[in-house]
């Protein structure tokens, strides 16, 4: 593609170049030729995040996901909105991160816009923009995750919403600051969208689960302590540990009893009033409450917060009927906020988070802050104190309110409260009361968009909104580590919010607080936004159990797909590489999609400035690395080419592919296996993997993936360059046989340690792994071949979806095609049993959820459990692909117990095929519809007999 030529510039404003969490409003009014209308075009990108408007309508949203030094720019079909002969008015807004997480990498806050038509400039961003930071939004809202950016706080009393409109007058804001021409700054290079624009589908809630009374803490906070105690983080995100104190000021007016709570956890077990440890609690983890009987005066509070921090808020809450106040130690000269730090008195930067952590915890001041009475004694360390930064605490800790509700007494849902949900006129009305109202809304199914409502309400009503995943009775699954929240604040009369922040959920948790009258609900909903993709694909059988979880792999599949396969909604929406292998097969079967698979693949080399073994989320500022996933990326590579025929990939993917590959065996050992340090990942189960020495299921898939490499070389039209890879399976295989068998268990062990201590663990999944990548052969094979059929009970089950796609696939390899539909039918039936709508992260019985009997997984949404979605197409149905490119198929239906099935299976170059089988004892009529000019090699299941029945795609039956 032509590489176009930009007149616009990079434009900013504000004192700071990369400020955390700044919204900010860009607004250019011009002149449109009567002539120049109709085929208008606007080409937009923002460091970080844009909504664009043109005329007041809102046109889209952006851009992908992009490594700075490359950055994707959008092009957005604008004539139809343009008044020729008129001003007309392009308004942005950009949200800017000004920290690295684990989907963006930090830039600098810029805006580069140009409408264009017929090769005529009609506006490009230069200093003639005005811009201005939206006043209504809080740039010390909470952090939402490691993996996140922020939630938000937005008061709608301090900005006009018609900004976006012409008639709009901008002239006392300042005009914007010309950054760099494009080309400079960190965007190195602009590149055209290389996928479609995301669905965006209004979606109504199915109904109203609850409305209660509530009550909140007296006071709560959330505050980055991340960002607090190591400013320089805001740069990267990997894992910072430091060692320190939160402090504030307890003052009791009168004798009385307060509880001080953290609702999200707490980062030690020294929490200190008035120099005395705290050891009696209540809660369950990871919340904490301590009830404290405190007598009239100041009393000290120190929580020892010394910890390894990938971000996101520490929440801390305050209540009780005895009255209160907090404010900083030291007085008020240590700032407008109630918390100080004590410390870091050591700090690290671990870029493996799985390092030993050398804190100096035996510093004086570690050992000694704690047991301080006084604020007296506390200025000892005056040289460690630092005011909390007023941009890193907020008192508006949604979270926190939600998790920590002091009271909450729930009513009959009235029928007209309804009306929310349901696109009537007549509003619901929101009762006034002495409590907070909380309505929980059940959104039907997992959705993943933005959540947005229309309310009349008086002036500083709040509207609280929460997304959750899970709740069964009174259980509600608190999303821990994401503050999946945001806080409304109305201005007078009636408006309407939607939020620009995406978000995942099943329920949204709306509370509305500090109504002085009824507030009228019009409406709430959600705004569905996923990558577009039509429901070709499709799968039935005669069980019905089969069929809803074939349905939830596919809802599944579609949520996980944004501008990058993501591994869940809600809360990471993060391109992780390992998992899109999977996601892609699973795509591959339900709808076909292609351009987003190959757009993940041609990310991941991005990271190569990194680190040449290439990281395991792109684009990230995480420096981690996870060597599967590497691997995994490699064999999605050569599944993508012979899925598509793209020999022009091959060959633009082949380099990449043979540089990491290279790095990679230069980890190979004087015994022959690749011993390195990393992330040595497989399965959540605990296998002994660690994460330095020779990993069993790591050197495996390195073989398969070698292979793999060979293919793709063959393909790109490098077959020599390729060759050495193939010596180098030869020796792997070799050194795996002869050093990680062990004769007395006749099973694969599952590590060597770095010390050369041979692992006492033996798994199913290093069993299932040396299966599937063709290490084990002649006897060896017969034997895991009889594990598969019955786990050793002293192995290591499988304990994820993730890597039940592996055994799915070893199974399908062994012939084992029941044994697969039992296990799905046993793991996947668990999750339809609990009401499912999507996949889970992790089975139930995984040792994380065995604490709580409600707790079922993490994730109620991740993609690479999603499995069903393929292998009931690919193995059940009968269908795969016998020649690149779909050129030619093999339908070999596989009943097993079943006695009919029928589905589609869309083919990468469009069309589709189209399968149905029905078994009579032992006769089967098979039916396939496919285009004519794909070869069908049809195959009836060993002992059956039957008709075959082919139509081709508009000529009739053959």
């Amino acid at each position: 593609m032509k590489e176009r030529k930009w007149q616009a510039e990079w434009i900013w404003g504000g004192a700071e170049a990369s400020p955390r969490n700044e919204w900010r409003c860009f607004r250019k009014t011009f002149d449109c030729p009567v002539d120049a209308a109709a085929d208008a075009e606007l080409h937009i990108t923002a460091d970080s995040r844009y909504a664009l408007y043109v005329n007041g309508t809102r046109v889209g949203r952006g851009p992908v996901r992009s490594w700075p030094s490359e950055q994707f720019y959008d092009t957005h079909k604008i004539g139809h909105l343009l008044l020729p002969g008129r001003l007309n008015t392009i308004a942005v807004l950009v949200l800017h991160f000004g920290l690295g997480n684990f989907y963006y990498v930090r830039g600098r806050g810029g805006l580069a816009a140009e409408a264009e038509s017929g090769g005529t400039c009609l506006a490009a961003t230069d200093g003639s923009w005005r811009t201005a930071k939206l006043a209504a939004q809080r740039s010390n809202s909470p952090r939402m995750s490691c993996q996140q950016a922020f939630a938000e706080v937005y008061d709608a009393r301090l900005w006009e919403e018609t900004w976006v409109s012409p008639v709009f007058e901008d002239g006392e804001w300042p005009n914007a600051e010309v950054v760099c021409p494009v080309g400079g700054g960190p965007w190195k290079k602009l590149i055209a969208r290389d996928i479609p624009f995301l669905t965006e589908e209004k979606q109504y809630p199915s109904r109203i689960v609850s409305m209660a009374g509530v009550k909140t803490p007296v006071y709560s906070a959330a505050i980055d302590l991340r960002a607090q105690m190591v400013p320089a983080s805001a740069n990267h995100a990997n894992h910072v540990g430091y060692s320190g104190y939160l402090a504030t000021v307890l003052h009791m007016p009168d004798d009385g009893a307060v509880t001080v709570g953290f609702p999200n956890g707490v980062r030690t077990d020294r929490f200190y009033v008035d120099g005395n440890l705290c050891a009696e609690w209540t809660g369950e983890q990871p919340e904490r409450y301590y009830r404290l009987p405190l007598s009239k005066g100041d009393h000290l509070l120190l929580a020892d917060v010394t910890s390894v921090d990938h971000g996101g808020s520490f929440h801390i809450g305050v209540d009780g009927e005895s009255a209160f106040a907090l404010r900083s130690p030291l007085g008020a000269e240590h700032g407008p906020t109630p918390f100080i730090t004590v410390g870091p008195f050591d700090t690290v930067e671990l870029i493996d988070h799985r390092e030993n952590v050398s804190l100096d915890k035996e510093h004086p001041a570690v050992l000694e802050v704690g047991s301080v009475a006084s604020e007296e004694q506390l200025r000892t360390y005056a040289a460690w104190i630092r005011p909390v930064d007023p941009g890193l605490i907020t008192e508006e800790d949604v979270f926190g309110a939600n998790v920590w509700r002091t009271k909450a007494r729930r009513f009959a849902v009235p029928a007209a409260m309804n009306n929310a949900i349901l696109p009537v006129p007549e509003p619901a009305v929101i009762p006034t009361s002495s409590d907070d109202i909380e309505l929980v809304v059940d959104l039907g199914k997992m959705r993943t968009g933005f959540v947005g409502f229309e309310v009349e309400a008086p002036a500083g009503t709040i509207i609280d909104a929460y997304g959750i995943e899970y709740m069964q009775g009174d259980y509600r699954q608190h999303t821990y580590g994401l503050d999946n929240t945001f806080r409304y604040i109305c201005r007078s009369g009636r408006q309407a919010y939607e939020s620009p922040v995406r978000r995942g959920c099943r329920y949204v948790i709306l509370t509305f607080r500090n109504a002085g009258s009824p507030v009228k609900l019009h409406e709430v909903y959600f705004n569905q936004s996923t990558y577009p993709v039509a429901e070709i694909g499709s799968f039935r059988c005669s069980d019905p159990l089969l069929n809803e979880i074939w349905e939830i792999s596919r809802h599944t599949t579609k949520l996980c797909m944004e501008d990058t396969f993501v591994d869940c909604p809600t809360y990471e929406q993060v391109f992780w590489v390992g998992d899109s292998r999977n996601e892609a097969l699973v795509n591959y079967y339900v709808y076909g999609a292609t351009d987003i698979v190959k757009r993940c693949l041609k990310l991941v080399p991005g990271s190569g400035d990194m680190t040449p073994l290439f990281v395991d989320q792109v684009p990230s500022a995480w420096s981690s690395v996870i060597p599967n996933w590497t691997f995994f990326w490699v064999i999605a590579c050569e599944e993508y080419v012979h899925h598509t025929g793209d020999t022009t990939f091959a060959e633009q993917i082949w380099p990449s592919v043979r540089h990491t590959l290279i790095h990679y065996l230069q980890h190979v050992d004087t015994l022959g296996l690749l011993n390195m340090r990393g992330w040595n990942l497989l399965d959540w189960a605990p296998i002994d993997q660690p994460d330095d020495g020779i990993v069993t299921h790591q050197n495996l898939f390195l073989v398969k993936a070698l292979r793999q490499a060979v293919r793709l070389a063959e393909s790109a039209g490098r077959a020599e360059a390729g060759k050495p890879f193939s010596a180098a399976v030869d020796r792997l295989f070799e050194a795996i046989n002869a050093q990680l068998w062990d004769d007395t268990r006749q099973a694969y062990l599952d590590c060597v340690h770095s010390d050369g201590r041979r692992s006492s663990v033996f798994s199913m999944q290093t069993q299932v792994s040396a299966y599937l990548c063709g290490v084990a052969d002649g006897e060896r094979k017969r034997i895991i071949e009889g594990y598969l059929v019955a786990p050793p009970a002293d192995f290591v089950q499988i304990g994820s979806p993730f890597m039940s796609f592996f055994y799915y696939e070893t199974l399908r390899e062994a012939g084992r095609y029941g044994q697969m539909l039992d296990d799905i039918r046993f793991n996947y039936g668990r999750m339809i049993e609990h009401g499912a709508t999507t996949c889970w992260e992790t089975y139930p019985n995984f040792e994380e959820n065995r604490s709580n009997p409600n707790r079922l997984t993490r994730s109620h949404c991740h993609a690479w459990s999603a499995a069903p979605g393929y292998f009931l197409g690919e193995s059940i149905l009968g269908v795969r692909q016998a020649e690149p490119g779909w050129k030619a198929i093999v339908v070999e239906p596989r009943p097993c117990d079943l006695t009919w099935a029928s589905g589609r299976v869309p083919l990468p170059q469009g069309d589709y095929i189209e399968v149905s089988w029905r078994l009579e004892g032992q006769k089967m009529k098979l039916r396939i519809e496919a285009p004519d000019d794909i070869r069908v090699d049809a195959r009836f299941p060993e002992g059956v007999e039957g008709h075959i029945e082919r139509r081709l795609h508009g000529i009739g039956f053959a």
